[in-house]
């Protein structure tokens, strides 16, 4: 202790001497990996052991333990597949080369805004050797690689408008063509991206110390103190302080909404006919499911824009015909299990099996607990919020009763689902404070890696669909 206290007085020396010399000394903007969730949530004493074996993993391949593996890191379990996918993505063996696949990681990032991404992977990018030029934005990339952008830009926001049209011109465009292994695996690179920045934005991950928008050298005024400091965390507990008496009646409804349909199931189910007319109805009434905020505006020194082409184009869908409009994909005729996980263990082996170790963990993850109550089975919960996100892609189980996600989900919920799922660069704080008031942050973590995961594979979907479509 006493010579941690003398580092600490001696750094502390150091600063002021600079500070003497007018040195500006970078500080952090906020305190903690996320801008949401308290330090102290994340940051705890007692690390399980697999958590701590992950960090130590992440610091000596990194040589840092980032933001996104601080938060990650409350769910062991899936973090430790989400790693060994992204590794394998990014640095094991495979068809692109190393620069194309931070290059294709940034582009992903940029369509939603998220600057975190986007900055860690331009670092990554020049640290491969990619050309310094690439960065000034598309217009300096070679055709080849702005050609993708077609795809990137669909994939991010309406990935039920990509055809086996699409894939041809990637694959038949002369010396600029890609080959089949090259575009599955910057499929994969591009829907896994779209889905972290949905998963960095909905929990307000905050840039590392040493990334654009991650510091700042202006003096803290007197009396003034970081957003996760005492005023502010003071005034959340009165917010929540006023909040709790709704907070535990909403727990009891939902609890008691989970029993009713557990005994429900046991009387006749719902025909096939009701239930896809359930579906449409649930897909029809989430037009209406949308975020009344504007894209939160963050301050930063990266242009962005100049890795975005057409950048109105966002996720939109209406009622009506044309390329707004949403149509139903049923599971049955194109399912991860039957046709995607073999697609691409054929075309980019073990990239599948690293994918579906990926579904099947965060679709399975539970402790069985809900808020403050033990020994609750959460399965119907999480396949309801799985297969909303599904569904606000066009997507439907046969087999599910759309009902459940109306009694299981309340509006604020849904709110933040499909904002994170659509338009994650519109995630607010309120909207994350707003639900589950009762729940702790680990739990709304793991909603936060449901969404990632069951956007991705729903992306995926789309793409391999049309890409087994353009090789039949």
């Amino acid at each position: 202790m006493t010579a941690a206290m003398d580092y600490l007085t001696c750094d502390h020396c150091k600063r002021l001497r600079l500070k003497d010399r007018k040195v500006k000394i970078p500080r952090p903007i906020g305190q903690g990996p996320s801008s949401f969730i308290p330090a102290k949530e994340i940051l705890q004493e007692g690390l399980e052991d697999a958590e701590r074996q992950l960090f130590i993993e992440a610091f000596v391949s990194t040589g840092r333990v980032d933001n996104v593996t601080m938060v990650m890191g409350l769910h062991p379990q899936y973090l430790e597949s989400f790693w060994k996918t992204q590794y394998y993505l990014l640095q094991m063996d495979g068809p692109l080369p190393y620069h194309y696949r931070h290059y294709i990681a940034l582009m992903a990032a940029a369509r939603h805004q998220c600057l975190y991404l986007v900055g860690l992977h331009i670092s990554e990018f020049l640290q491969v050797g990619g050309n310094p030029e690439w960065l000034n934005g598309l217009n300096f990339v070679p055709q080849k690689m702005r050609n993708l952008n077609e795809i990137n830009k669909i994939l991010a926001h309406r990935p039920w408008l990509i055809t086996k049209e699409h894939i041809e011109n990637l694959l038949k465009t002369g010396e600029n063509s890609w080959s089949l292994a090259e575009l599955i695996h910057a499929v994969v690179l591009l829907t896994h991206y779209h889905s972290l920045a949905s998963f960095v934005l909905g929990c307000g991950i905050r840039p590392e110390l040493d990334q654009d928008g991650g510091y700042t050298f202006r003096t803290p005024s007197p009396g003034s103190c970081d957003s996760d400091s005492s005023s502010s965390s003071g005034s959340e507990e009165a917010v929540n302080g006023s909040a709790s008496r709704e907070g535990l009646r909403e727990l009891a409804v939902l609890m008691e909404k989970m029993k009713l349909l557990q005994k429900g199931r046991h009387s006749e189910e719902a025909s096939q006919e009701e239930k896809a007319s359930r579906f449409e109805n649930e897909k029809r009434e989430s037009l209406f499911v949308a975020p009344a905020g504007k894209t939160l505006e963050q301050p930063c020194s990266t242009n962005l824009s100049c890795f975005v082409e057409d950048a109105d184009f966002g996720y939109r869908i209406s009622a009506g015909v044309g390329s707004s409009r949403l149509p139903t994909f049923r599971a049955q005729d194109y399912s991860w299990e039957d046709h995607g996980y073999s697609l691409i263990n054929r075309l980019y082996p073990e990239v599948g099996q690293l994918l579906d170790e990926k579904f099947q963990v965060v679709y399975n993850l539970t402790y069985n607990t809900m808020a403050m109550h033990c020994n609750v089975d959460t399965s119907m919960l999480r396949r309801a919020i799985w297969n909303y996100i599904h569904c606000v892609f066009g997507r439907r189980y046969d087999d599910y009763d759309y009902g459940e996600v109306n009694q299981l989900l309340e509006l604020s919920l849904k709110i933040y689902i499909k904002t994170v799922a659509c338009y994650p660069e519109k995630t607010t704080k309120r909207m994350y404070a707003g639900f589950w008031r009762h729940f702790k942050h680990s739990e709304k973590v793991h909603i936060n890696l449901l969404l990632l995961e069951a956007r991705m594979q729903a992306a995926l979907l789309y793409a391999l669909r049309a890409i087994t479509r353009y090789m039949t």
